[in-house]
């Protein structure tokens, strides 16, 4: 065994022992141990991806060298060597860029237990993306959920208390169906690895036998994940979770959390199921209209809102819309648009949220269009960062977004019973997306009305500039080549997620 192959366990135990020690530090020196850690975890990441790049090949990782079906395992390919590379890079870029706010809206006693579940939300998505073992995703699925509980409600503030309480109970609905989805399937196969339990069912589907079990499997399954990734109409907890947490914490939360758990459901299709057998129980059918709902609604309830943390929140609910819209389009070409809007949205969400507070702290703290007026002139850094991430959600040429919506549009042709209603989708939802995000961007760019915050001096009475910390300059910056890098050089990444899909099967 080359020792590459143990890069992805190292990485999830490296994020957990980095937890695990935060709690004994104070919070700046938590803060640089779990900057480190996701550092590390990114490099480590990067090897497994170039290994399993070389070799053309996926693997399996025994822990403790137990087989199946004692053992647990790992698995890692060129689909979960680059997600577990992106998500590390995205998760770094939003801690970086966050420090100064983390700061400020966390109270230094709690500084440390912030950084700790930061390094547990780490630990569990990369468990997610490498586990081959469906108890241990069910573990993992518990403990990014009680960080991501935790990470709403640090701020301490009225609002967040409430969204926390929300985002727990609709977590926990979801987690309950899919462990009774898991429980049905141990039931059915006697299996919970994933290999062993793809050829138990395939046995069971050539039978002909538990056919209504298995569609209720993939039922609940799909839901309980569904739910947790905020798909509509299960949307209701994201406005105010992502709206009131801290930046770094709505970014993680927006971007990576929720495309955490609908890698793991694309897993469960691809190596318990089959495509096929996802196709025959017409699951796609129901996400597909589900998301077709979502990217319409989602961009609607954005058009009404004044408040602009509630309208990148409800743009969310557009892009999972986007998302699973592909999966229901039960192609490989709709699975390879969704897993790559699942990179572009988490990359351009964490730019979004992120650049949005650095609006807010020039214009008194406020958040809604009004106050925001000129904010563009007076923090440029952010306002150029807002403006790449809106126009990359609108689907602006040379950005990410443009990118995902073309292969959107592409993989409709190989799925011509679902064409024409996805291309009217994307039409419509491009429209929609152009009407909330441009109406704030000129706001942006217009002189602040009479009586609003004063445009000329930061709420420091220091220009807008000088308020942006070095770590936040750096994460905009980066994000921006981010988006730019996966607009204009897509093809790369596309090839891998092709070539990490086939690995699946």
């Amino acid at each position: 065994m080359s020792f590459v192959q143990n890069f992805p366990f190292f990485s999830i135990i490296l994020a957990m022992f980095s937890g695990i020690v935060s709690s004994v530090l104070k919070g700046k020196k938590a803060r640089v141990l779990s900057i480190c850690a996701i550092a590390a975890t990114m490099v480590l990441s990067a090897a497994v991806l170039a290994y399993c790049a070389a070799t053309g090949e996926s693997y399996v990782y025994w822990m403790g060298h137990f087989p199946a079906p004692w053992g647990n395992e790992i698995r890692a390919g060129v689909l979960e060597g680059l997600t577990a590379l992106l998500f590390s890079a995205i998760m770094l870029l939003s801690v970086i860029g966050g420090v100064k706010y983390t700061q400020t809206d966390v109270e230094p006693s709690k500084q440390n237990l912030f950084y700790i579940l930061i390094d547990l939300m780490l630990s569990s998505l990369l468990a997610l993306v490498y586990t081959n073992d469906l108890f241990t995703a069910y573990v993992f699925v518990e403990i990014n959920t009680i960080a991501g509980c935790g990470l709403i409600m640090i701020t301490q503030t009225g609002r967040s208390l409430t969204a926390a309480i929300r985002y727990m109970v609709m977590s926990s609905l979801g987690s309950g169906l899919f462990l009774i989805g898991l429980s049905l399937l141990y039931d059915v196969t006697g299996q919970l690895l994933m290999s062993p339990a793809q050829e138990a069912v395939g046995e069971i589907v050539e039978s002909g036998q538990y056919e209504i079990p298995l569609l209720v499997i993939v039922a609940v399954v799909s839901v309980g994940l569904a739910i947790k990734s905020g798909l509509f109409p299960f949307h209701y907890w994201i406005p105010d979770t992502y709206g009131y947490a801290t930046p770094t914490a709505s970014a993680i939360l927006s971007g990576l959390v929720s495309k955490g758990y609908i890698f793991l459901l694309i897993k469960f299709y691809y190596r318990v199921l089959s495509p096929e057998s996802v196709v025959r129980s017409h699951i796609g059918n129901v996400l597909f209209l589900f998301g077709v709902a979502g990217m319409m609604l989602g961009s609607l309830r954005a058009i009404m809102q004044t408040d602009t943390r509630k309208m990148i929140a409800y743009s969310s609910v557009a892009q999972i819309g986007y998302i699973y819209m592909g999966i229901g389009l039960g192609t490989p070409e709709g699975m390879i648009a969704a897993v790559f809007h699942i990179f572009s949205h988490g990359a351009t969400k964490a730019l979004l949220f992120l650049s949005a507070r650095g609006l807010y702290r020039v214009s008194g703290d406020r958040t809604d269009f009004l106050a925001l007026r000129g904010s563009g002139y007076r923090n440029r850094l952010a306002g150029v960062g807002f403006l790449v991430g809106s126009l990359s959600m609108v689907g602006f040429p040379m950005l990410s977004g443009f990118i995902s919506k073309l292969l959107f549009a592409t993989s409709a042709m190989a799925s011509p019973g679902k064409m024409l209603t996805t291309l009217i989708a994307l039409a419509v939802s491009t429209v929609l997306n152009a009407v909330y995000f441009l109406r704030l961007l000129t706001g942006l760019y217009r002189p602040a009305r009479s009586g609003a915050y004063d445009a000329g001096a930061g709420p420091d009475g220091a220009a807008g500039e000088r308020v942006n910390a070095p770590g936040f300059r750096v994460a905009v910056l980066c994000l921006i080549a981010f988006n730019l890098i996966l607009g204009l050089f897509s093809q790369p990444i596309v090839r891998a997620i092709t070539e990490g899909l086939a690995m699946f099967s």
